[in-house]
């Protein structure tokens, strides 16, 4: 009994790996490669996913949590990366005399967002000041489903609504109505591997990016609940064995 409590309570401790991404909300629950006690990652979809985040989303979203060189563990060579960092530039300094200057962004440095400052983050977006990405995953209830079905429920307002201002209808938001416009579209972005870049393809590659950004060690956090259960399952099995050895002749 006491192994079987072992057991249990080890099972535990990894069950909130995913229930907090399907627990409550209305939005349909979407199959992701993720999910599950053995999910892991598609390098595929998360190096498409960061292209349509590198051509849509980031001319409005920061991810100021992520560094270029975190791309490396999504499948991109250190080459790759030193060419993607290489295509924004920085502010860096004091130089010798004390100024500021700009250079190319290296692996090193996180990634560059659209805007200097809040302000002008406002002022190209009506107002609205769009989040930053590197955990929106996590911080929206219902996690990555939420996100995926507000990507794709933008549908024309039903008969009688009334849509305010600057808003749009989105049938997955709280009071269908959101200041975002519609951010992706069949098309809006050319895959190289030759995926169909559908709507509902383009989202799901994105949230899987935004997923990782969010949890990046996710698949090493598994790996190792899977390794901590094997050890208790194995440690309680010898410990079993021994009790009966030495506790045969007793009985």
């Amino acid at each position: 009994m006491r192994f079987l409590g072992i057991l249990i309570i080890s099972f535990l401790i990894l069950m909130p790996l995913e229930a907090s991404e399907s627990s409550g909300g209305k939005a349909p629950k979407h199959d992701w490669s993720f999910e599950g006690f053995t999910g892991t990652f598609d390098r595929a979809a998360l190096q498409r996913g960061y292209k349509v985040y590198r051509e849509v989303c980031s001319g409005c979203h920061s991810m100021k949590l992520l560094y270029y060189r975190d791309l490396i563990d999504i499948g991109f060579s250190s080459e790759q990366v030193k060419a993607i960092a290489a295509e924004y530039t920085v502010i860096d300094g004091p130089d010798d005399e004390g100024s500021m200057f700009e250079r190319p962004a290296k692996p090193s440095d996180r990634f560059v967002g659209p805007f200097a400052n809040a302000q002008e983050a406002r002022f190209n977006n009506n107002g609205s000041y769009p989040p930053d990405l590197s955990v929106i995953a996590k911080a929206r209830k219902n996690g990555v489903d939420y996100l995926y079905n507000l990507l794709i429920g933008y549908t024309e307002a039903p008969e009688n609504f009334e849509i305010g201002e600057g808003m749009y209808y989105n049938q997955w938001v709280d009071g269908n109505q959101i200041a975002m416009a519609p951010p992706l579209d069949e098309g809006y972005v050319d895959y190289d591997d030759g995926t169909s870049n559908t709507l509902p393809q383009l989202a799901e590659d994105v949230v899987t990016f935004l997923k990782w950004s969010a949890e990046p060690e996710l698949e090493v956090r598994k790996n190792m609940g899977i390794k901590v259960i094997l050890f208790f399952i194995i440690f309680g099995i010898v410990v079993y064995l021994a009790k009966r050895k030495l506790w045969r002749d007793v009985h």
